[in-house]
């Protein structure tokens, strides 16, 4: 067994020292204000329990209205928002920590019921995800339904979206942004020919699907720099009902051209969202080689998989996601392999803070 110390090691991420190589992933837990997605204090006191990460990556944060897929997330478009974010910002830094924004956009997966004026949800192309239900605000799960594909001339505003909802993650106190772009959300999609199927200049082609992305991308970075931009991508994950015929066609160049811009780190998801780590024919380890800056992996991880996995050099940083939900001092548990706090699933997402900011610490006691 490696050396478990390499887990705890400062790491340099741009502009940022971390203070350990254990990342917060982002997790939805549908909590934000009603009325105006805005974060609050009970959401600041969540995320200050959980100070001690080397990076945390705030949950998913609509970057406009229409970006809507869950009840209850927040966003970071509007003053109220930006004035929320910052009570969690200021909590997190008092205690030292660091912290980046996801920034979201659901595309397909959402219901006019979660979109303005009772649109229809916006997609490459018009065509529903498959046996795909989202939550809306009256406690209702309800099937998704078919998009309308987007306009060409709309996409320029879209891109403009992203990189207003990065100056203004910035303005609330972020150290940076992560640019979401998997789990079968809006960029994805794209990505994708699954649910890609324009016959313009944004779909077709490898080269075709990956222009609104990159595009997305260049403008956060002309925003808030390279070393303040991440990226999350999940090659092979089949989330939201998003694949892809040939995956390494795409992810190979895409990931190339991220590195052609220097991101501060690329986020990829290795084998299913929250599901099998293997994948048939996807080399993750030879993806990892087309970057040449921090790479972060994520899904399923153990603390002895990611201490494998940094000894051998396979990865820079290990973000740990549902061990987050009901353990607030995972990095203090994972030195003293601890035993760790079993999740309240009927109480993970929607709600006050049972099942939010009530999970024990670690004690003397209890990690012998």
């Amino acid at each position: 067994m490696a050396d478990a110390s390499v887990l705890f090691t400062p790491f340099r991420l741009g502009r940022l020292e971390l203070r350990n190589r254990v990342v917060m992933a982002p997790l939805t837990r549908n909590r934000a204000t009603p009325g105006t997605d805005a974060p609050h204090a009970l959401n600041a006191e969540y995320y200050r329990q959980r100070a001690t990460a080397g990076l945390i990556i705030a949950e998913a944060t609509q970057i406009s209205p229409y970006g809507k897929g869950y009840a209850f997330t927040p966003g970071v478009y509007s003053p109220e928002q930006v004035a929320g974010w910052r009570l969690v910002t200021d909590a997190l830094h008092a205690q030292g920590g660091a912290i980046y924004l996801q920034l979201w956009h659901v595309g397909r997966f959402s219901h006019p019921s979660l979109q303005p004026g009772g649109l229809l949800p916006v997609a490459p192309s018009a065509i529903a995800p498959e046996k795909q239900r989202t939550f809306i605000e009256t406690g209702e799960f309800v099937e998704v339904g078919t998009p309308r594909a987007l306009e060409r001339n709309e996409l320029p505003g879209l891109i403009d979206d992203y990189a207003d909802a990065a100056r203004k993650a910035i303005d609330a106190g972020f150290d940076g942004v992560e640019v979401h772009a998997a789990n079968g959300y809006l960029l994805d999609q794209f990505l994708k020919d699954g649910s890609n199927r324009r016959s313009d200049d944004y779909g077709g082609s490898v080269e075709n699907r990956m222009r609104l992305p990159l595009a997305v991308v260049d403008a956060v970075i002309a925003t808030v720099g390279a070393e303040r931009t991440g990226i999350r991508i999940s090659p092979v994950s089949p989330a939201s009902g998003s694949f892809d015929s040939d995956p390494a066609a795409v992810y190979f160049p895409f990931v190339r051209a991220l590195s052609e811009r220097h991101l501060v780190y690329v986020h990829v998801i290795e084998g299913a969202t929250q599901g099998p780590r293997d994948f048939h024919g996807f080399d993750f380890g030879a993806l990892r080689g087309s970057f040449e800056g921090p790479w972060m992996v994520n899904n399923g991880y153990t603390r002895d998989l990611a201490i494998e996995t940094l000894a051998a050099g396979r990865a820079d940083l290990i973000a740990f996601g549902r061990p987050y939900v009901a353990n607030p001092d995972l990095v203090e548990r994972l030195r003293r392999d601890a035993p760790l706090n079993e999740v309240d699933w009927d109480h993970t997402f929607g709600g006050d803070a049972h099942g939010y900011t009530d999970y024990p610490a670690l004690t003397t006691a209890n990690a012998s």
